[in-house]
């Protein structure tokens, strides 16, 4: 009898260990699949609100910006959209001088890279290719111009007043809107509204052509990333303390992501 009782222990012995050993399995899954989940759940919300990758492809920036060039555009910077969160975290109106990636106007999954010019309610014109912002001339030391160029009437004067020529160049969605905006010898910028160039004013595609850039289209505030693999930081796109705008965004995704993280993984493991 004792000997039945221990061939029978003998027996059950591997077949518990056997259900051990699948249930470490399953749970090495269950904490993979949770790693991936969460990794990937982080990186979802890294894209759609703090920071996402571009390669600028055309020649509209250049003197700032090369066809070609990496950069990281920083979504969690700018507020002025009315979210409730925006009282809680660090964000800032959009300024003058901001270089700003947003989807373009008149064609879907199309992004443009521009610096912003006219704020909402600015009275801007171009006289002799110097930008009039409320009357006063602009000081851009980052604008290029090119006298090789075709003679676009918008690189010398804008906007259009009456029985002056229109470019050929405007798309013909805006031909007919843009007397509506324009004051005297000057374009009124309206409300939630802004107005971008780009730096290499003669081969620049920007709201001369084609209007004003919503505030629900701008997707944040570039920050130059890499130039033929090497790292590439430009003095003239600096915040106000002198910091590169690089860093601005670290110092705001350090302020927020660790708490974010922690929140992300514990409503998680909750469920």
């Amino acid at each position: 009898m004792p000997e039945d009782t221990l061939t029978k222990a003998e027996e059950q012995a591997p077949a518990t260990e056997k259900k051990q050993e699948h249930h470490e399995d399953q749970t090495t899954i269950s904490e993979y699949l949770e790693s991936l989940l969460v990794t990937v759940i982080l990186a979802l919300f890294g894209t759609s609100f703090i920071v996402q990758a571009f390669k600028i492809p055309s020649a509209s920036m250049e003197g700032t910006l090369l066809i070609g060039d990496h950069l990281l555009v920083n979504k969690f910077i700018f507020g002025g959209t009315g979210a409730w969160y925006e009282k809680l975290l660090p964000y800032r109106q959009l300024e003058r001088g901001d270089i700003i990636v947003f989807k373009y106007p008149y064609a879907d999954h199309q992004h443009f890279v521009k610096r912003v010019i006219g704020l909402p309610g600015d009275h801007l014109k171009v006289v002799d290719g110097a930008v009039y912002i409320n009357g006063k001339k602009l000081n851009e030391p980052y604008a290029v111009h090119d006298a090789s160029v075709f003679a676009d009437p918008f690189n010398y004067s804008f906007p259009p007043l009456r029985g002056q020529m229109i470019s050929p160049n405007t798309i013909p969605e805006w031909k007919p809107e843009i007397r509506k905006y324009v004051q005297g010898d000057e374009i009124v910028v309206p409300s939630g509204k802004y107005f971008a160039m780009g730096d290499n004013r003669d081969h620049s595609q920007d709201s001369r052509y084609w209007g004003f850039v919503d505030r629900d289209a701008i997707m944040g505030r570039i920050c130059p990333l890499a130039r033929d693999g090497a790292a590439c930081f430009i003095p003239c796109i600096k915040v106000r303390d002198g910091q590169n705008c690089c860093i601005e965004t670290l110092h705001s995704v350090r302020a927020t992501a660790p708490t974010l993280f922690r929140r992300t993984l514990r409503n998680f493991r909750a469920r």
